[in-house]
């Protein structure tokens, strides 16, 4: 792969990431510990991840159960919880808590994967910007004779075949997922 494009691919690679990480944090209807990434506990006065001061197991299909490290932290951890937008309820014994997941209505369900489209739909926008980014760059560099008008043509349709090969990636990762959220 030519050199001049390596940049581009590593941000439109970057981009499909990025949606990927957005998707685990998208309850489908069974217990995933995924959704709980981006919750963070005052632990000592530092904010940690929720993974670095519990354990945390699913043990059932619909139930993921978090185990302090130390049982101080169960009021903190169900703060965390609760001012999260997961939108479900914890539950404890003074050990462990528990967090229940409903199943999904279907308006429930829906919903979710009108989320799932946006989500996509802006991650294709940021391919497009990247790929606007990189004929401009190529252009500028054809008027100011740093590349021949032929080699300008040739990166344009390598640009072109990238941001369609990463547009394409995305679809089918968006399919996956309205997939998993309708599944009952």
């Amino acid at each position: 792969m030519d050199a001049k494009l390596e940049q581009f691919i590593q941000k439109m690679k970057k981009s499909i990431d990025s949606l990927r990480e957005e998707y685990t944090t998208i309850r489908a209807g069974r217990a995933n510990p995924h959704i709980l990434d981006k919750i963070r506990v005052d632990y000592y006065g530092q904010l940690s991840s929720l993974q670095a001061v519990a354990n945390i197991s699913v043990p059932e299909a619909r139930v993921i159960q978090i185990q302090p490290w130390e049982s101080r932290l169960i009021k903190d951890i169900e703060k965390a919880i609760l001012v999260s937008d997961i939108g479900i309820t914890p539950s404890n014994d003074g050990k462990v808590i528990r967090l229940v997941f409903p199943e999904l209505t279907e308006e429930r369900r829906k919903e979710l994967v009108k989320d799932v489209k946006k989500k996509a739909e802006t991650a294709k926008v940021a391919i497009r910007n990247i790929r606007r980014e990189a004929n401009d760059l190529f252009k500028k560099q054809s008027k100011a004779s740093e590349i021949s008008e032929d080699e300008y043509k040739r990166l344009e349709d390598e640009v072109q075949k990238l941001t369609d090969k990463y547009i394409d990636e995305i679809d089918k990762i968006m399919e996956d997922k309205s997939k998993e959220i309708l599944t009952v």
